[in-house]
């Protein structure tokens, strides 16, 4: 691979300041990478051409010395953004062919700093899964292969899997990802990189296909903690246009990396050990808690009463949500129509070829908790538990400054392991749908890899909208674990 592909975001953003390299260098260099690794099946669509005459633009700015934050970094766009006159599908067939007229704030925001546009990256259908398995264009593939049996091919995780496939194959310097029950971090896990959920808010919606309002949330993914810094604030920010988008100040990110974790109380919630876990994971959670503790933080156990019901409550309100938003795919304004014999006829068979099982089945399911009979007994009821682990967060905050867990019960699973066990297949977000629920920020670093040579993430959680101290607290792991293996890519991939 070409030395450039190693730069991180930061090492390679420097360079261009100082023109020792050009962007168009650099995105040519990551262009063929994306060929090369065309197996991993990490983009839905490319754009080199766009990519290229984004990159001339930036040396241009370059050249003037009037580059912003991300001026000229070629970046994977998950394709859940819209991106005006770029087909945007949400990994769905219904959308296909769909070509916005208009930017996402977040992606609009990242071109306006300065950021290059790769293409779109693969994604489960409308964010929904936890493997990239239920793309309709197929399924992402990850470039890490377990030791006992190389030929054996392994998810990236999801939703943001072919994200995080791009990145972890250096197919893309960064990405974007998007968040509603564990989709960054999660995938951030199962690829050996680092994945952060903002608070709910930090980065607005508009733009972005909705897959359940009150959850979904934007996010960098990248190979180091310094870079998802540098990332993150680009694509934050307040926005009108989003009645979600939260006012409130960003700290100074990359500063906040050097302040360590000396003194810092750091929480451990029992109920996260939960029955079956595998050794290697409670394992790594415990090299974790020494990591920070030789480091200098105190490290306390702390409880979450209301874990257990964290995920029935997920998928009640995720569901329900869904079924609200994607009632607008009918085949009338836009994407797939498939005609039928009446107006009902046509909605009915446009949504059936349009939709995949998936969907279809959170579908069905959000419909019936929010249907009249049900209502209470269901979506109101998890709204209330909803709260309480809300509760349970805020009273933890009151003890520690932030609290580590694993990010994922295991490590990668095969392509189409689990796709005949849906509710085996919700278990991967048994860590990351608490935080979700309460809004709170969370990121996965790297920190080891299981007997089965794939890697294994910690997660770290945070205050609302103190994404400072989360980042203080991963780059101490991140210092600690020194991950530095990388996957053991197959010939032509």
């Amino acid at each position: 691979m070409s030395d450039l592909l190693h730069l991180t975001l930061k090492a390679a953003r420097d360079k261009l300041r100082a023109k020792e390299i050009s962007s168009v260098e650099l995105t040519s260099a990551y262009l063929g990478r994306m060929e090369a690794t065309t197996a991993l099946n990490a983009y839905i669509t490319a754009t080199p051409e766009k990519a290229l005459a984004m990159a001339e633009a930036s040396d241009a700015k370059l050249a003037r010395g009037s580059g912003g934050p991300m001026e000229g970094l070629p970046i994977g766009m998950k394709d859940l953004f819209c991106t005006e006159g770029v087909q945007t599908t949400a990994g769905s067939h219904i959308l296909g062919g769909f070509t916005p007229t208009y930017e996402s704030t977040v992606s609009a925001k990242l071109w306006g700093d300065g950021a290059v546009m790769l293409g779109k990256t693969n994604m489960d259908e409308f964010a929904m899964g936890s493997s990239n398995g239920s793309s309709y264009y197929g399924p992402a593939v990850s470039p890490w292969r377990g030791s006992q049996n190389s030929e054996t091919q392994l998810v990236p995780g999801g939703s943001s899997g072919g994200s995080a496939a791009a990145v972890s194959a250096w197919s893309a310097l960064a990405a974007t990802g998007t968040d509603t029950g564990g989709s960054i971090r999660q995938p951030a896990s199962f690829t050996g990189i680092v994945g952060m959920k903002p608070t709910y808010g930090r980065c607005s919606r508009w733009g972005i296909v909705a897959f359940a309002s009150s959850l979904d949330q934007a996010g960098p993914m990248t190979r180091n903690v310094e870079d998802a810094a540098l990332m993150l604030s680009s694509m934050a920010g307040h926005d009108p246009k989003d009645s979600t988008s939260a006012n409130e100040p960003l700290q100074d990110l990359e500063a906040a990396l050097a302040a360590g974790v000396k003194g810092l109380k750091i929480g451990v919630p029992k109920e996260y050990r939960v029955g079956g876990m595998p050794e290697e994971i409670e394992a790594i959670w415990e090299k974790g808690v020494a990591w920070l503790k030789e480091a200098g933080a105190e490290v306390v156990e702390i409880s979450l009463p209301h874990t257990k019901y964290a995920l029935p409550t997920y998928y009640i309100i995720a569901p329900a949500e869904a079924s609200s938003n994607l009632a607008r795919y009918d085949g009338v304004r836009y994407g797939l129509r498939v005609d039928g014999d009446s107006l009902a006829e046509m909605y009915a068979n446009t949504r059936a070829e349009g939709f995949g099982e998936e969907v279809q089945r959170r579908v069905m399911i959000g419909t019936y908790v929010l249907s009249a009979g049900y209502y209470d007994a269901y979506y109101r009821k998890a709204q209330q538990v909803r709260a309480l682990i809300r509760r349970d967060f805020d009273r933890a905050y009151e003890q520690v400054d932030a609290i580590l867990t694993p990010t994922a019960p295991s490590d990668a699973f095969a392509v189409g392991a689990n796709e005949d066990d849906p509710v085996k297949m919700y278990l991967n977000d048994v860590f990351t749908v608490p935080a979700s629920l309460a809004g709170l920020p969370g990121i996965s670093v790297p920190a080891g890899l299981s007997a089965r040579g794939l890697p294994l993430g910690l997660q770290v959680l945070g205050r609302m909208f103190d994404e400072a101290t989360v980042f203080r607290v991963a780059r101490a792991l991140e210092e600690a674990a020194a991950f530095s293996e990388k996957p053991a890519l197959l010939d032509g991939v």
